[in-house]
């Protein structure tokens, strides 16, 4: 068994190996951690032919046998939102929410559950859109403009001051450090938002929906998942896993049980920090 977690041993996991919970790890667990020194960063461009991967220090203080989750939930607020706090303010962790405009002035209930959004310490907000591409997205990212125009207006209408982005339908990330496009047709859109600041996140791990939008598989699935990325060095930035699911489906008791499993396991494990996607490495810096 290999004692150092840096090095990425295929010999043993990061999950199958759970430490007490302890003083030190309540604090890693929490928002309200000092700053860590970064890992290393790696430049990463999907448009090439071959990704290109440039080694970038990294001075975040993170703890060499930590590594970094930014859970996120998009679409909301709806059905599922109420859950979701529950589950957060029960493990006392933070998360951010990609929000989608329409969605919030859809009826009086999702006003509601946005505003305990926005004054929830552990919620960060963040744009999802205006009109989620009114789920016809290859048509939406034909037109760059008007893609600028919908996440402008719901920045605007939301009061988003940050401008941290995730595009509807599409992994799409526009960072000094990371350009990947998932869909090829929606380059020049993405391009635009970035060229208009906004600063866009995709994703490296997603829990997907059964037909029956609920959570699919099991929180086990999803730790062995997150181990594998981290053992394989998967992620756009290294140590560091943004981690996607949906609002919508927390709407069943056994979803909630297994988001709430699924976070109770990783913080036991006493390996991981939970962060804001504010905070991602190299985000806030003026996008060149």
């Amino acid at each position: 068994m290999r004692k150092i977690f840096a090095e990425k041993s295929k010999q043993t996991t990061f999950l199958g190996m759970f430490a007490l919970v302890s003083a030190t790890s309540i604090l890693f667990n929490s928002c309200n951690q000092k700053k860590e020194q970064k890992a290393s960063e790696r430049m990463i461009s999907y448009e090439d032919p071959v990704a290109k991967i440039v080694p970038v220090i990294d001075d975040d203080n993170i703890p060499s046998d930590k590594r970094v989750i930014y859970l996120t939930f998009d679409d909301g607020p709806n059905q599922g939102t109420q859950n979701l706090l529950k589950i957060l303010r029960k493990r006392n962790v933070c998360a951010t929410a990609f929000v989608v405009g329409k969605h919030v002035y859809g009826s009086k209930k999702q006003q509601q559950d946005f505003e305990q959004l926005r004054k929830d310490p552990l919620i960060e907000l963040a744009n999802h859109s205006f009109t989620h591409a009114h789920n016809k997205y290859t048509g939406f990212y034909k037109n760059p403009d008007a893609v600028v125009q919908d996440f402008d207006t719901a920045k605007d209408s939301l009061k988003l001051h940050d401008k941290i982005a995730r595009t509807p339908g599409r992994n799409i990330w526009r960072l000094n450090t990371i350009t990947v496009t998932d869909i090829k047709s929606s380059t020049e859109a993405a391009n635009g938002l970035k060229k208009a600041g906004y600063k866009v996140v995709g994703w490296d791990l997603e829990w997907k929906p059964t037909p029956s939008m609920n959570l699919k598989g099991n929180h086990e699935a999803m730790l062995k998942k997150v181990d594998s990325i981290f053992l394989n060095d998967l992620e756009k930035t290294s140590r560091h896993l943004v981690f996607l699911t949906h609002d919508q489906y927390l709407t069943d008791a056994d979803s909630i049980n297994e988001l709430d499993m699924f976070i109770e396991k990783l913080q036991k494990s006493n390996k991981f920090v939970f962060r804001k996607i504010s905070q991602y490495p190299k985000i806030n810096e003026i996008l060149n």
